[in-house]
């Protein structure tokens, strides 16, 4: 059987509160998916990584770059790709589901490739728009994650 993997999306940059927004989701995704993918550099990725590997999960940060060094630390494997924002529809490609927190256009972006493609977009307090699950609280992005996985 296959591992379950979740994307986390969000915003580069971030307020304290989506930090620890993103720390929390990430904490609890540990207890649901095997494995975490999202963009691997600083902001919302941080954070979530950060949080994931609270709970011993593996990490992996499809980076916009070819220099691994620019992952935060809290990824396990890097896959450093040269695209730029090229790199979107890789970290989204990867995954069972998605979760997008706040963020600009990248993450739209992100959120707009989970729609094409037909991967479940949950949208934790990021862009409202056709075709996402929207949730206010971690614990409601939690239960999203795990009925769509069942």
């Amino acid at each position: 059987m296959r591992k379950k993997i979740v994307s986390v999306i969000g915003g580069h940059s971030c307020s304290r509160e989506v930090e620890q927004i993103a720390h929390n989701l990430g904490k609890n995704l540990a207890k649901v998916v095997d494995i975490l993918v999202c963009g691997g550099l600083s902001g919302t990725m941080k954070a979530v990584c950060k949080g994931f590997k609270v709970g011993d999960g593996l990490t992996i940060g499809i980076i916009p770059s070819y220099n691994k060094n620019d992952a935060n630390p809290f990824v396990d494997i890097v896959i450093p790709t040269g695209l730029g924002l090229a790199r979107n529809v890789l970290v989204v490609k990867s995954a069972d589901v998605a979760v997008a927190l706040p963020g600009e256009a990248g993450t739209l972006s992100e959120i707009a490739y989970c729609i094409q493609f037909g991967i479940p977009v949950i949208s934790l307090n990021s862009w409202d728009i056709k075709g996402v699950i929207k949730v206010k609280t971690v614990e409601e992005a939690i239960k999203k994650v795990r009925e769509l996985l069942t």
